[in-house]
């Protein structure tokens, strides 16, 4: 596990049962690395929709790595394009994509500007802003799991779309989406890696990771097994 550098916290007003006061926005260089690097050091940041006083947040609890070059399941296997510009770099931007014709998902590019890399967030544990959530996923504020347990549905829990945050900057509480470190990263010894979800090419690459026993994560729990 990498040693987190952070930014020094922005006050934040508190809001429902969790508090951004002692969250330390993460630096540009924490994303300069291999995706599969970012998406294990990711679990347990925490992920922020601010607006205002308005607060909505998750922790983070499941990830896909995508590689770009190489891995024909990344949107960058094909190289630089104007929808998938955001991948290919400076590191630490937000890459929202369409898909089926009805959802949004959102990932974080990686590696140094020029080399194309991302990390899918999957699943959030919710911390803040439950009741909004639960009116924008359409489901009642007591079923936690319902909120933001999959790509998709974090995506409407925090408001997230194409148009409004493709390409925003993630280490920046200003820009209103953010990620941050609030000393709650999960230790390599609590992550599980088994294969990604919901992909036709490169589906044997065991690049989903996830914090054992987390209750929130999507689905697909099984850990893949030593060969040794």
């Amino acid at each position: 596990m990498r040693k987190i550098k952070s930014r020094e916290p922005q006050r934040i007003e508190k809001i429902g049962v969790w508090s951004a006061d002692r969250a330390f926005p993460l630096l540009r260089s924490f994303y300069a690395h291999s995706p599969i690097e970012v998406a294990k050091d990711l679990l347990g940041m925490v992920l922020v929709r601010q607006h205002g006083k308005r607060m909505l947040a998750g922790r983070i609890v499941e990830t896909e790595a995508y590689l770009g070059a190489g891995d024909l399941a990344a949107h960058a296997a094909s190289g630089l394009t104007p929808r998938n510009r955001v991948l290919f770099g400076p590191p630490g931007h937000a890459y929202v994509y369409f898909t089926y014709g009805m959802h949004y998902c959102m990932n974080v590019s990686c590696m140094p500007e020029g080399d194309a890399g991302c990390v899918l967030i999957r699943a959030l544990e919710p911390l803040a802003g439950v009741p909004a959530m639960a009116s924008a996923r359409g489901v009642s504020q007591f079923e936690l799991r319902r909120l933001a347990s999959g790509p998709a549905m974090l995506c409407q829990a925090l408001e997230i779309t194409r148009a409004r945050d493709n390409g925003c900057d993630l280490t920046l509480p200003s820009s209103g989406l953010w990620i941050g470190d609030d000393g709650n990263q999960a230790p390599r010894s609590r992550i599980v890696a088994t294969r990604r979800i919901g992909i036709r090419r490169s589906t044997e690459l065991p690049l989903r990771f996830f914090i054992r026993d987390s209750s929130f994560v999507s689905a697909g729990r099984t850990p893949l097994r030593s060969r040794g």
